[in-house]
């Protein structure tokens, strides 16, 4: 069985940095696209990046655009998250999900795996 391991969260001030990361392991398998999700309490998840495994194309939303970048190492089976300008309201439970076929980038029911998820909290 694959899995997917977050680290790197914590609580930081606003305007700081913080960078998350996501390894695959177990059972290997074909990775299509990586991507970031976040849930902030009362909320639906909603999608934050994803990059495309083979040719690296990014994608990102709106709210974090200029400020986040997703990144990775496929040696490693790894994805990256850099944040940066952190806001309050990127306050969340950040998730990192695989997906093994094509499809839409932006939904999480494309997604067939994913992490436990690691907490951001920022202080305003």
């Amino acid at each position: 069985q694959a899995q997917l391991v977050e680290s790197g969260g914590g609580l930081v001030q606003a305007g700081g940095s913080l960078r998350l990361s996501c390894a695959a392991s177990g059972r290997t398998f074909s990775v299509y696209a990586m991507g970031w999700f976040r849930q902030a309490p009362g909320k639906e998840r909603e999608f934050v990046a994803a990059i495309h495994w083979s040719g690296g194309t990014t994608y990102y939303a709106d709210s974090v655009k200029g400020r986040f970048t997703i990144s990775r190492d496929s040696a490693k089976n790894t994805v990256y998250l850099q944040m940066n300008i952190l806001k309050p309201e990127d306050t969340a439970v950040y998730y990192c999900a695989a997906r093994t076929y094509s499809g839409s980038f932006y939904a999480t029911w494309e997604y067939n795996y994913w992490g436990q998820g690691t907490q951001v909290t920022v202080s305003s």
